[in-house]
C-alpha cells in the first residue's frame, strides 16, 4: 500500500491493456491516473501526442518510460515519467511545484473555484492548496502532532478529504469556495464507486434551519443536511478546544451535552497563512 498524508490508496498498476478505449479507464483506482505537465513531444520536434493538462491512465511502468492511455482520446503510447504527475482523488497532485500548479489551473476548462492540493517537493508530508480566483491563490496546509490538518488553526480536519469537503461547502476565509478539481471538466465523468466521493456543492445554506444536534454528530447519515466532513470538523474543534482548557472541561462535564454548540463567525478568518514560497 502507498500512503500520502492520512490518505491511503493502492498503487497497483495493470500489467497489460484491455481492448476497450476510454470505458476501461472509468473504474480504475486513483493511483493509476496521471496528468501531463508539458507537451510531449515538444512542438519543436513534432506534433505532440499528449498535451499539458491531459489526463492519462497508466497501463504499465518502467524505470523512465510509462505506457499510458489518454482518458480523452483513448490514444495509447509511451511518455517519460518526468512529463507526468500522479493524481489521487482527482485533486491531490504528486510532485508538482507552485508554478506548475498555476499553469494547470490557468488552462481552459478550469473555472473560478477550481483547485488542487499538492505535496511539497522539498519536504514530504507538507501540503498546499491552490485555488483559481482572479489569480491563483495558495494556502499552506499545516499538520498537528496528531496528524490532523488545518489551514486556519481554529478548524482542524482528520484527513485532507474532510478539509476539501468543508471548503467546498464554505469559503470560510479562502478567496472563494472550492467548486471543482483542477482539469475535471476535461475528462468524462468517472465512476467513483470504488474511489473518493465527489465534491458536492451546496448553495443558499441556511444554518437557522439545521437541527443543532446534527452539528456535533459524527455518524454518517445520508439524510443529514450537514456533510460528514463538516460534522467531523465541528466535533474535532470542540474536542480540541476542551483539551486546551482542563478547568473548562470539568465545568462542562457538569452541564448537559446538548449545550455544546459550534457558532460560525460572521467575518472571514484572520489567521489563514498564504503560501508565498512553498
Amino acid at each position: 500500500m502507498w500512503r500520502m498524508g492520512n490518505l491511503m490508496r493502492g498503487a497497483r498498476i495493470s500489467e497489460k491493456a484491455d481492448t476497450g478505449t476510454t470505458e476501461r479507464s472509468l473504474k480504475e483506482s486513483d493511483g493509476d491516473i496521471v496528468v501531463v505537465l508539458q507537451d510531449y513531444p515538444t512542438p519543436e520536434i513534432s506534433e505532440p501526442i499528449y498535451r499539458i493538462g491531459e489526463k492519462l491512465k497508466v497501463v504499465a511502468q518502467d524505470v523512465y518510460w510509462w505506457r499510458v492511455c489518454s482518458l480523452q482520446t483513448g490514444k495509447e503510447n509511451y511518455i517519460p515519467n518526468s512529463h507526468v504527475a500522479k493524481v489521487f482523488h482527482g485533486w491531490l497532485f504528486e510532485g508538482i511545484e507552485r508554478q506548475k500548479a498555476e499553469e494547470l489551473l490557468c488552462l481552459p476548462g478550469n473555472r473560478v473555484g477550481s483547485f488542487l492540493l499538492r505535496e511539497s517537493t522539498k519536504e514530504r508530508g507538507l501540503y498546499s492548496l491552490a485555488v483559481k480566483h482572479r489569480t491563483v491563490k495558495h494556502y499552506r496546509i499545516f499538520r498537528l502532532d496528531n496528524s490532523w490538518y488545518y489551514i486556519s488553526p481554529r478548524l482542524t480536519f482528520q484527513c485532507l478529504e474532510d478539509l476539501v469537503n468543508h471548503y467546498s461547502d464554505f469559503a470560510d476565509g479562502l478567496c472563494c469556495a472550492l467548486t471543482s478539481p483542477c482539469l475535471s471538466a476535461t475528462i468524462p465523468s468517472l465512476d467513483t464507486s470504488n474511489g473518493a466521493p465527489p465534491v458536492v456543492m451546496r448553495r443558499n445554506f441556511d444554518w437557522k434551519k439545521v437541527d443543532r444536534s446534527q452539528l456535533v454528530s459524527t455518524e454518517s447519515c445520508s439524510d443529514n443536511i450537514v456533510s460528514f466532513g463538516v460534522r467531523n470538523s465541528i466535533a474535532a474543534y470542540l474536542s480540541f478546544s476542551e483539551s486546551q482548557n482542563p478547568s473548562r472541561t470539568k465545568a462542562n462535564s457538569r452541564k448537559k451535552k446538548s449545550k455544546s454548540v459550534y457558532a460560525l463567525p460572521d467575518s472571514g478568518l484572520g489567521n489563514i497563512d498564504y503560501d508565498d514560497d512553498f
